[in-house]
């Protein structure tokens, strides 16, 4: 049964950590073939669920040691219809990877002890992340991710995590969906260079666009998939914006589109990094859910994890 979004201990001033860099490190520093980015196949085997378990296991050492929480995020950003179907899944074959996606990461908290815990379903935008070809309206946004929404409803899924949307409306639609269902869900923008989201929006008129169009159902906000130096801007109006409460970080300054084309991992400096991020708590204290994306490891999360604690 999820948790009221009222009683997520994240949402108190205590420090979690969140990591979403497990497949460009499975890519890039394992050789291992994600097809389209997709990380929930790893259920259908036993090597791959091991593999999933070790990420958790990983994780939840490192905010252990630091005295900090730990939110769990589910491989399952790219597990919607859209995404799916040029792998071959069919909408059935979906819903159970998605339901063993969170009964995996169960299985895993309830063995390791009483540390503070999130299971987080992660879901992802229907299109590039970076640059979608077509937007949705928030209508079609609300039908679309409605079936992935209804599996994980089903689920011991502490909340919903929107992760890497590039536009209002898909956000909308994403929370409407998840509010029919009664689910805790957060939103995770992502921004260029510039600390704007890749429609040009800013980070401050997305987030009041989907509070105002859903009536601030959202637990809270977050920023994923940009490195500190580019949330300088969006960061200024944070005084505005006490609903923003995360940033997840790439490890890497490229911009999107360089990532899109490289082809060999830019994992920056794991260190500098820690200490951005913990230069960003200090600066706004409400920012307290902090981690790594793409082009991070546990080097990464460690360095976090010290410099926050």
């Amino acid at each position: 049964m999820a948790l009221h979004r009222a009683n997520l201990p994240q949402t108190t001033s205590d420090v979690f950590l969140a990591y979403v860099g497990m497949e460009t490190d499975l890519i890039f520093t394992q050789s291992i073939d994600l097809p389209g980015f997709a990380s929930y196949p790893l259920l259908e085997t036993e090597e791959g669920r091991e593999l999933l378990r070790r990420y958790f296991r990983e994780v939840m050492a490192v905010a252990r040691a630091s005295g900090l929480g730990v939110i769990l995020e589910s491989p399952t950003w790219v597990a919607s219809r859209d995404r799916a179907e040029p792998l071959g899944y069919t909408p059935d074959q979906l819903d159970r990877l998605n339901t063993e996606a969170i009964a995996l990461m169960a299985e895993v908290r309830q063995a390791e002890g009483d540390l503070p815990t999130v299971i987080s379903a992660n879901v992802g935008p229907r299109d590039d992340a970076y640059a979608p070809s077509e937007q949705m309206d928030a209508k079609e946004a609300e039908r679309y991710h409605a079936a992935q929404m209804a599996t994980l409803a089903k689920t011991d899924a502490d909340l919903i995590s929107a992760y890497t949307l590039a536009y209002p409306a898909e956000a909308i639609g994403i929370v409407r969906a998840a509010q029919k269902h009664n689910l805790p869900v957060i939103v995770s923008f992502t921004v260029e260079t510039d600390g704007r989201l890749p429609t040009g929006t800013s980070l401050k008129e997305a987030i009041e666009l989907v509070d105002s169009e859903t009536e601030g159902y959202a637990s809270y906000y977050m920023v994923n998939c940009a490195h500190p130096d580019h949330l300088a801007a969006p960061l200024e109006d944070t005084s505005r914006m006490p609903r923003l409460k995360g940033i997840i970080a790439n490890a890497s300054r490229c911009s999107h589109a360089e990532l899109d084309e490289a082809t060999e991992l830019d994992a920056g400096n794991p260190e500098e990094l820690g200490q951005q991020l913990a230069d960003i708590r200090r600066s706004h204290p409400q920012i307290s859910i902090l981690g790594g994306c793409c082009g991070t490891d546990m080097r990464h999360m460690t360095h976090i994890a010290q410099n926050v604690s």
